[in-house]
């Protein structure tokens, strides 16, 4: 009883119905609206891995996973059994289900990696030979072929036959008696053909009067001379009908002979339906499939950014307000938490998203949270939320929360009730010393972790000893969380009693949380505040209420300087937690930046690398091509002087073709380094800053230091300050550098030499195209280019020579030789 109060309470019946939407078949519409809830943990492990699956193979499918042609067939086969004829629309339904059947497996045995879905599908039988001849036998409007049997097929053109007369009959009276008939028309009633003829004219076509119209003035005659006709036609119609039946009945029989094996492709196909839709759900919640953990093993629950999908669905389809999410991180060893803070704040719908969290779980939906998604499985979920309150059963507010919390620990199998209901308040409620002592028992019995919890339960409770006196209240919820602390594997309670704050301190199994009250606006955030106790802050919802300010400031001189001193502490610690969570907000934006800085900067690094290699690539096939056309130019002149008997004048234009070649392959040698003046031992050198000429006594040192004598004096000079006698500068000394880092540079050896891949021709062209044509090729270039922009009225060459000048990739440019073109040609140097 009390299970299916907790799913009334957290209102379980609203999110089946929101899962109802996403289902593509009836029965999975049903199985969705009565969603079953697994009683182990190795059925909701299953349903998960499931939903994993469906979810993983939607993503691959532009349109998802088919369920096109599947009805529910149940009571088809049922009649079948019981030797009942199907309709023709039925055998139709069960021949496309079998064929939708047969679709779903085809496209999960496709797939390599769903094992769960590849097992459940494994002993599906679809019966291809039996739809197959369904569809021979019935066409699309549920109707029997005449292809169905021989026999069928010359009773229907006997019929064909039989109609062709009577129009034919009917037809030529019409014309005969055109002046007794109301219009030129046949028609039927019923299964007889009659004719419209006027009611005085109705002797001038004798016959069977079948029907009249409403006014009286026509009559629906069947004409005496059609009359046998219309008797055979009747009889064949009933041969017809017989005939249908019989067919029908063949396939009904075969139908039956297999209901078993339908009756499990049903189940099957609902299976996979329903997990179609948790997918489809989970997917439009943005919902992150759960780990269900155990606690015993020191893990975690961790449910972040955690929202309430009724209030999801609110938002999205009743225009509601924007989901404020929680952030549920329990640790272990903690068994009861109680959450604190002002009435409307979110406690209770707190209460009510881990529930549902914990059912969603268990049914196999993923959970809107972010991942990870960290929850143990639950074997109970029982709460005790809202008002019970009834005048009926002569319960109060109080008498009523007794009552499911009695029922709550019957369900948890106590055996001795420690909290006695009756049927009345007075009888329902604990006496003062039974629980202050209840309490104290609790208190000085065990070390925390000592008591085990008996059972994988999670208990809700809204408003703990509430709605009776605040002391006894106070006590009996104490007795009552210590309790649940002891025999449940974790519960949550809301409260507004101080006293129960102070249960973290006295014992590690508990644990503080609350709601966010923002006093600068005067209203709840709906954000929950973990290891901070929450203040009612009745007075401030009073005033914002509209109470007046002179009782509320009357309240405030009751509630006593100890409570306000604490309630000052609580605000402290929250304002430091707000602190603490913005700077933690920065310093995540920081890492944030860092990170996405460090990506661009790692991108960029690994594209210069890339890029260094496409041009070192490119320039060995220059120099390999560049070596190639020279060995064949080589080889050429080889040839011409292999012809006939070689002449020295055949010669020497040999050396000269080889000597060009030379010229034009190979890099032009460095310049030789010019040696400047260096002074040595017996020089005579001459001291510029005294205009005297003097003697080199000593070499030049590393500082460019050397001593000098003229006279009868000596002295250091340095090489900047002397010269030679006719009047070369001394050449400095260069320091050695120490060694620098070795930075590989592309080689820009390669020799410039021009083809047509690197040439390119303006000529004709406007400034303004050419300069898109020139940026391309420059764009493309890893080497010079020639650039042919002939001479003409000079515009496009200085439009060429402009654009250059401000292109980052040109470092020079440079007229061609006469031989290239001369100033009709510009030679562009890439960098």
């Amino acid at each position: 009883m009390i299970q299916s109060e907790t799913l009334e309470l957290l209102e379980w019946h609203r999110l089946c119905q929101h899962l109802s939407t996403f289902a593509a078949t009836k029965l999975g519409a049903i199985a969705s609206l009565q969603l079953h809830i697994p009683a182990s943990q190795a059925a909701s492990e299953q349903l998960l891995d499931q939903t994993k699956e469906i979810y993983q193979l939607e993503s691959r499918f532009t349109t998802g996973l088919s369920f096109e042609g599947i009805q529910d067939i149940g009571d088809s086969l049922e009649r079948a059994e019981r030797s009942g004829i199907l309709a023709g629309d039925e055998l139709l339904a069960i021949a496309t289900t079998l064929a939708g059947a047969r679709n779903l497996r085809r496209v999960i045995d496709n797939q390599e990696d769903l094992p769960i879905l590849t097992q459940l599908v494994a002993d599906l039988r679809t019966y291809p030979e039996l739809e197959q001849e369904i569809h021979r036998c019935i066409d699309e409007r549920g109707q029997v072929t005449d292809r169905a049997s021989q026999k069928l097929g010359e009773i229907r053109t006997d019929l064909r036959k039989v109609r062709s007369q009577i129009t034919q009959k009917l037809q030529n009276i019409l014309q005969a008696k055109s002046g007794a008939v109301q219009e030129q028309l046949i028609t039927q009633r019923g299964d007889r053909f009659v004719i419209p003829v006027k009611a005085p004219q109705k002797d001038a076509i004798p016959g069977i009067v079948h029907d009249t119209s409403t006014s009286g003035a026509t009559l629906y005659v069947e004409p005496n001379s059609v009359v046998p006709l219309g008797n055979q036609l009747r009889q064949t119609l009933r041969k017809e009908q017989v005939e249908e039946e019989a067919i029908r009945r063949t396939l009904t029989e075969q139908v039956a002979a297999v209901k078993p094996d339908l009756e499990r492709l049903l189940a099957i196909v609902t299976t996979l339906d329903l997990a179609t839709a948790r997918a489809r759900y989970s997917f439009w919640l943005g919902a992150n499939p759960p780990r269900l953990i155990k606690r015993e093993e020191n893990e975690i629950i961790t449910l972040r950014n955690l929202r309430h999908p009724l209030l999801v669905w609110q938002q999205h389809h009743e225009q509601g307000q924007p989901v404020v999410p929680v952030d549920l991180l329990i640790s272990p060893h903690i068994r009861v938490v109680t959450i604190t803070g002002p009435n409307t704040g979110g406690k209770t719908v707190t209460l009510k998203t881990l529930a549902l969290a914990a059912l969603m779980a268990k049914v196999g939906l993923f959970v809107p949270a972010r991942e990870p998604v960290e929850i143990p499985w639950f074997d109970q979920v029982l709460a005790d939320i809202g008002d019970e309150q009834s005048l009926q059963q002569s319960l109060s507010t109080f008498s009523g929360h007794i009552r499911r919390i009695s029922r709550i620990l019957d369900a948890l199998g106590t055996g001795d009730r420690e909290l006695r209901t009756g049927n009345k308040e007075e009888n329902a409620t604990l006496s003062l010393n039974s629980a202050l002592s209840n309490a104290r028992c609790y208190k000085s019995a065990k070390p925390p972790n000592a008591l085990a919890p008996q059972h994988s339960a999670l208990i809700l409770l809204d408003e703990v000893g509430a709605g009776t006196d605040p002391v006894e209240g106070s006590a009996l919820a104490i007795a009552l969380l210590q309790y649940l602390a002891n025999h449940a594997q974790l519960t949550i309670a809301t409260t507004h009693f101080g006293e129960l704050k102070a249960l973290k301190y006295e014992d590690a199994r508990f644990e503080n949380a609350s709601v966010e009250f923002d006093e600068s606006t005067l209203s709840p955030t709906y954000r929950l505040l973990w290891g901070i106790p929450g203040r009612s802050n009745a007075l401030t919802i009073a005033r914002r209420l509209g109470l007046k300010p002179e009782v509320v400031e009357q309240a405030k001189t009751q509630v006593g300087g100890a409570t306000d001193e604490v309630n000052q502490v609580i605000a402290g610690l929250e304002a430091q937690r707000r602190r603490q969570e913005t700077k933690a907000e920065e310093a995540q934006k920081l890492l944030q930046q860092a990170e996405k800085l460090y990506k661009e900067v790692s991108a960029k690094a690994e594209a210069l690398q890339e890029r260094e290699k496409a041009l070192r690539a490119d320039q060995e096939v220059a120099v390999q091509q560049a070596i190639a056309q020279a060995k064949g130019e080589i080889a050429q002149v080889i040839r011409q002087l292999q012809k006939g008997t070689p002449k020295a004048q055949d010669a020497q234009q040999a050396t000269d073709s080889l000597n060009q070649i030379a010229q034009k392959y190979q890099p032009a040698a460095p310049p030789k380094p010019k040696i400047g003046f260096m002074p040595k031992v017996g020089d005579r050198v001459r001291i510029s800053q005294f205009g005297q000429t003097a003697e080199v006594l000593t070499a030049p040192d590393e500082d460019g230091e050397f001593s000098v004598r003229f006279g009868i004096m000596k002295m250091t000079v340095k090489l900047e300050d002397i010269e030679s006698l006719d009047g070369q500068k001394a050449e400095p000394v260069v320091k050695p550098k120490p060694a620098a880092a070795v930075v590989t540079q592309p080689d820009q050896s390669v020799p410039a030499i021009r083809t047509s891949k690197n040439t390119v021709d303006l000529r004709g062209k406007r400034v303004a195209d050419g300069e898109i044509i020139l940026d391309k090729a420059i764009s493309e270039a890893t080497g010079p280019i020639w650039i042919i922009h002939g001479h003409g009225t000079g515009k496009l060459r200085q439009g060429v020579h402009a654009f250059l000048q401000q292109h980052p990739r040109i470092s020079n440019y440079e007229p061609a030789e006469q031989a290239d073109g001369g100033s009709g040609v510009t030679i562009a140097h890439i960098k």
